[in-house]
């Protein structure tokens, strides 16, 4: 009797995550299944690992009311309070003062969607 290692799942995604999966594999020559598998593992050992406060969805969902109050204050943020000029101060001079991390690649960053849009903005001002 033979023992089964490997399984096949199934899952949706979106058209743009698809594309980029398929231009990672194509560049670098590698099975999608590899990759998929990878990431996987990879995400899965950082829930296990990581304080949940930390881990950073890719996608914030919100209600329609705020995503359109994110969106204003995103395109108007205003005059930074002292305790965020504070902040920045002391923060790593790598960052830039952009307010994301070092090393911190954009397509990491979350994105919002409002409920029943196929478009997400970048959790970002400077979209």
């Amino acid at each position: 009797m033979t023992r089964k290692t490997q399984t096949q799942i199934s899952a949706f995604v979106s058209i743009g995550t698809k594309h980029r999966l398929e231009r990672y594999v194509e560049a670098h020559g590698v099975k999608k299944a590899a990759v998929v598998e990878s990431a996987l593992l990879h995400h899965l050992q950082a829930l296990e690992e990581l304080p949940a406060d930390i881990v950073i969805p890719p996608r914030l969902v919100v209600s329609r009311e705020s995503f359109e109050a994110i969106l204003t204050q995103m395109e108007s943020p205003g005059e930074p309070t002292e305790a965020m000029k504070a902040l920045f101060k002391g923060a790593d001079p790598g960052a830039g003062g952009s307010g994301r991390s070092k090393g911190l690649p954009r397509a990491a960053e979350p994105r919002l969607s409002a409920p029943g849009s196929k478009e997400s903005k970048p959790g970002r001002a400077d979209h």
